[in-house]
């Protein structure tokens, strides 16, 4: 098995919930107690919102790229981010990383066309729904992406880091997560869901009002494990 490298802490609680699937996904391929080695840099959560904030692109690269010559360092075989914002910056990073990365929306993009899915909504932080990286990766593949109205993005953006960042998960928010995708629904024809934040899965099911919801943690780790045990 290759040494798997995660930048982690963006936020913390997604990292458990990677580290958790991980090995519950080696062990169910290779059965026992088989579990693979994982090299984590836990990075500052605040640190990376403040380079966002001041969208200070180039400082972000230089930010990550630390981060990942340190996995290198103590001997991961390849690396991966596991939250979906720092990847705004993805080919940057990968074009000098001293490491392969897996690219959690290149794999969200692979997994909704093997669907057959053609009109995408997208939920997560307000970096990431006014960004293009998303769009771009899904235009490329001839797949329409739609984001909420810029009112519901606000609401998405607070609940995320006032709530479920922290670690806490209310009845109440879930409600109204759920009601903005329904207006997508309705108002935008989408017949799927990116849960584009590695916080929302911890929330939202795996799909509502008769459309999948696609967990990108769960497609990350997938694609992060197959890379892993050397699978195509």
């Amino acid at each position: 098995m290759k040494k798997i490298g995660l930048i982690g802490g963006i936020g913390p609680e997604s990292t458990l919930d990677y580290y958790r699937r991980i090995i519950d996904a080696v062990r169910g391929k290779s059965g026992g107690l088989s579990s693979p080695e994982i090299i984590i840099y836990s990075a500052n959560l605040n640190e990376a919102l403040s380079i966002m904030q001041a969208n200070e692109l180039d400082r972000l690269v230089g930010w990550l790229l630390v981060k990942i010559e340190a996995l290198a360092s103590t001997g991961a075989d390849f690396a991966a981010i596991t939250a979906n914002t720092p990847h705004m910056v993805f080919d940057q990073v990968a074009a000098r990383s001293p490491l392969p990365l897996i690219s959690i929306v290149e794999a969200t993009c692979e997994t909704a066309k093997n669907q057959g899915l053609r009109r995408v909504g997208l939920m997560g932080t307000g970096f990431t729904m006014r960004a293009d990286f998303f769009p771009k990766t899904f235009r490329s593949q001839g797949l329409e992406l739609i984001v909420p109205s810029p009112e519901d993005q606000d609401i998405i953006h607070e609940k995320l880091f006032t709530e479920i960042e922290l670690g806490i998960i209310r009845d109440e928010t879930r409600e109204e997560l759920l009601t903005i995708c329904r207006n997508m629904i309705e108002r935008d024809g989408i017949d799927s869901l990116i849960l584009g934040c590695t916080e929302l899965p911890l929330i939202l099911p795996d799909e509502a009002y008769g459309i999948p919801f696609l967990n990108t943690t769960a497609i990350h780790v997938d694609r992060i494990v197959r890379e892993c045990l050397n699978e195509k």
